[in-house]
């Protein structure tokens, strides 16, 4: 049976479903991060280490700018009220990416929450955020002097001390990784879900990790 240490989230479909129930894109975004606190409840209870949810997209500053403002609203508001929540349930909270474009507010309530949580160990939730994984990787080259190897390289990436993920949930339809976790996902379990993100929920996750279990993972090998 296989172990179970990392899970990523593409977490697509948001806006989608809003539309779809008649209230907006930006509707759907609200009900995704509901999603996002009952997947990581659950996890907690399966002792999953870490979870990584891909947020919001280096390409995703190219969305309309009345969306791109309710999203970062969304994220500052929910650490403001969640915050000591969050440390009471002991998680942990990375932030994946490059935050030095957002607004002074918005930086202040994501190291706040990042230095808050650090100590925690029941749960590391990464949250990726302005995150693009090519620039990452070049980054990373970027840093790793001489002769390197892989581990060294490794190193340098945003996801540095962690395994990388066993199975990444892609939910809204589509098959593609969009720029997520390229290096990190070489010998990831995929599983795309043609439900939008809002409706994906407990029952998917068990369903999922079951068929996980029984996978057989060579990693090259016979």
């Amino acid at each position: 049976m296989n172990n179970l240490n990392h899970i990523a989230f593409i977490m697509d479909g948001n806006g989608r479903w809003g539309e779809k129930k008649g209230k907006g894109r930006n509707f759907g975004h609200l009900k995704g991060v509901e999603t996002v606190k009952k997947i990581v409840k659950e996890s907690i209870k399966l002792n999953i280490p870490i979870l990584t949810f891909y947020v919001f997209s280096s390409e995703n500053w190219k969305r309309p700018k009345k969306e791109k403002s309710y999203l970062f609203k969304l994220i500052k508001r929910y650490f403001s009220i969640e915050l000591n929540n969050i440390i009471q349930q002991g998680i942990k909270i990375n932030i994946l990416g490059d935050i030095k474009r957002f607004s002074s507010d918005l930086k202040l309530v994501l190291k706040k929450t990042t230095e808050l949580t650090k100590k925690n160990k029941k749960i590391i939730v990464n949250l990726a955020i302005n995150y693009g994984s090519k620039m990452e990787i070049i980054q990373a080259f970027k840093k790793t002097k001489g002769d390197f190897k892989i581990k060294d390289l490794e190193k340098n990436l945003f996801t540095k001390n962690m395994p990388n993920p066993d199975i990444l949930i892609r939910t809204g339809g589509y098959q593609r990784l969009s720029n997520f976790l390229l290096w990190q996902l070489a010998y990831t379990e995929l599983f795309f879900l043609k439900k939008l993100w809002p409706d994906f929920n407990v029952k998917d996750l068990l369903k999922i990790i079951k068929r996980y279990k029984k996978i057989k993972r060579n990693f090259g090998r016979i």
